[in-house]
């Protein structure tokens, strides 16, 4: 009786803890499932990828008409990931930002064109010293018309690179913020982290020689 109360309970433990499994599982299918939300009337929203997102975002906070640059992840298979995770390379994701912008005074074609000038699209997960997956390329869009603009935006710009341009063009499902310490990071470390001074400094000053962005 003893032994069959053991096993009761064992068997009970067991069928608790798979239910508790399937309980995450569909929460996380539910999450996944959550329409994203849509950017304010006469706004538009893209994201892309292109390296670590410190980067991209500097560089698309000095457009006008940019409203709104987040850091995040997107295009993985884990919800909520973390910075650590992300950065194992394992739950899919890569490093992106998110921005909306007013497309009546920067058109997305505008946009592209600074998009291709700010990093190497022809390495495959990789730029310069970051290298995985989650520094992709890639180029996330919300409608069939972002589609269209980037496939010929990408076309147009092969012929400023030798090797062929390996960005991916995908639909966004799902876009996760950053880190609170990761948002408006070269604006607050430009002074502290070498990061800033060694990698991002140099291609802002670049981008500005080009008239592509405008200082902050």
């Amino acid at each position: 009786m003893v032994g069959c109360v053991r096993i009761e309970g064992v068997n009970t433990i067991a069928l608790s803890l798979l239910s508790l499994v399937g309980l995450a599982a569909s929460v996380l299918a539910a999450e996944a499932k959550k329409p994203v939300e849509k950017p304010a009337a006469g706004m538009e929203r893209v994201t892309f990828g292109g390296g670590c997102f410190w980067c991209l975002e500097a560089v698309f906070q000095r457009l006008k008409g940019v409203e709104k640059v987040v850091s995040g992840y997107a295009g993985g298979h884990v919800a909520k990931p973390t910075y650590k995770q992300v950065c194992t390379g394992e739950t899919g994701h890569a490093e992106v930002v998110q921005i909306v912008f007013n497309p009546a005074q920067l058109p997305l074609e505008k946009l592209l064109e600074v998009f291709w000038a700010a990093h190497d699209p022809t390495t495959l997960n990789r730029q310069g010293g970051d290298v995985g997956t989650q520094y992709r390329s890639v180029i996330y869009f919300e409608t069939p018309a972002q589609k269209a603009a980037a496939e010929a935006s990408k076309a147009a710009a092969q012929k400023d690179f030798s090797a062929p341009i390996v960005t991916e063009i995908t639909v966004l499902d799902r876009f996760y913020a950053a880190e609170d310490y990761h948002q408006n990071y070269y604006n607050l470390n430009a002074g502290a982290n070498p990061y800033c001074s060694v990698v991002i400094r140099p291609k802002l000053q670049k981008l500005l020689q080009k008239g592509l962005i405008k200082d902050q």
